[in-house]
């Protein structure tokens, strides 16, 4: 195994052998060709997104996040436009091509307000912006991108269809259907993010592989994924809540497996813009960030929400950076890109070259 280039498209069982494969020289050799594609298609920069947590309230009651509306003693809080607009300031100052602005499904955050919000941030700065504000009506979707909002990221978790409706339960008269909302994204002219996490408990190595080859299918422009940490404030954090799955199926929420999935992804999709999550550096704060830059990844996000908030956003506990000022953060992701002798990149830093696939034979010989 040499080039990506000319091999036929990976198919299921290939991905599914790849996640199940423990030998570590194949694994090696995956590494180095989810690395070469990278480098192939879209090039040594690094682009560092800038994140804002606008806001950590939410009505949904999805079973693994610590922002959910059952979470009683969490303190929520939401960022007046100011706080908002003086982050994306920041952005620009550090060189930043991009911000993303990220809350729970939260409808205090109306339509027309967001709207307003991103149009200022456009009229002021030349960045990209990128929403994560969950499943909204499409009037908010419509509204955002006419304001000129760039990106969107939406998370379909699994593509288990029972496991998604035992984790991520629908609102009462809002059946929940995100596969659905990300092609309709598309067709509002967004970039289109989404991602799984890897390891919920009751997810299968068939179902992750499902996972990997629906990004294909959805064609996406981003690719996050990361790995499930439970938080003690939820039912799948807590010790009655078990999905039956058969002996040997569970997929482990490691290191390791991250890994794996950030370079299947690079090869089924690959001039996606996919990041070196804070989820992989909460698991390995020393070199998850830089790893998984070697195994497919070329975005990075430095947190530019204000201190006082950071440690309220509890998706999962004692997430990475959560007490650094976006000073120390951006000095920090700056030095260790450049320690990989990779560039930080320019601009906004959008969806590069083609929409080839990349196989990578798991029978292949060394």
């Amino acid at each position: 195994m040499t080039s990506d280039a000319g091999c036929p498209t990976m198919d299921k069982a290939d991905i599914l052998s790849w996640l199940r494969e423990t030998d570590k020289t194949r694994l090696k050799e995956l590494w180095r060709v989810a690395d070469q594609t990278r480098r192939k298609q879209v090039g040594d920069a690094v682009h560092l997104r800038g994140l804002i947590e606008i806001s950590n309230n939410c009505v949904r009651e999805c079973g693994y996040c610590g922002l959910r509306a059952g979470h009683k003693t969490l303190r929520r809080y939401r960022m007046s436009a100011d706080e908002i607009l003086e982050c994306a300031h920041k952005a620009v100052a550090f060189g930043y091509g991009t911000v993303v602005m990220q809350a729970g499904e939260d409808y205090g955050i109306t339509g027309p307000w967001l709207a307003d919000v991103v149009r200022r941030i456009k009229a002021e700065t030349p960045l990209a912006v990128t929403l994560s504000m969950g499943e909204r009506p499409e009037a908010d979707l419509v509204a955002w991108r006419k304001a000129g909002a760039d990106r969107y990221l939406l998370r379909f978790e699994t593509s288990d269809e029972e496991l998604y409706r035992l984790i991520h339960p629908a609102l009462p008269g809002r059946p929940s259907d995100r596969i659905a909302l990300l092609r309709s994204l598309r067709t509002l002219g967004y970039e289109v993010g989404s991602g799984v996490m890897i390891g919920i408990p009751g997810q299968t190595y068939d179902s992750l592989a499902a996972d990997i080859d629906l990004f294909r299918t959805l064609d996406l422009d981003m690719i996050g994924v990361g790995p499930y940490i439970s938080h003690p404030a939820t039912p799948l954090g807590s010790r009655e809540w078990k999905r039956e799955v058969p002996a040997g199926q569970q997929v482990p929420n490691t290191e390791l497996m991250v890994y794996k999935v950030v370079a299947l992804a690079r090869l089924v999709c690959p001039e996606a813009n996919i990041p070196s999550t804070t989820a992989l550096a909460t698991i390995n704060k020393a070199t998850g960030r830089e790893l998984g830059l070697m195994r497919g990844a070329n975005v990075v996000m430095p947190n530019l929400t204000p201190v006082e908030y950071r440690a309220l956003y509890e998706i999962y506990p004692a997430k990475a950076c959560i007490f650094e000022d976006a000073l120390t953060c951006h000095g920090c992701l700056k030095a260790r890109i450049v320690s990989l002798g990779r560039e930080v990149g320019v601009g906004p830093g959008g969806r590069h070259g083609s929409k080839t696939g990349t196989s990578l034979d798991p029978n292949a010989k060394m």
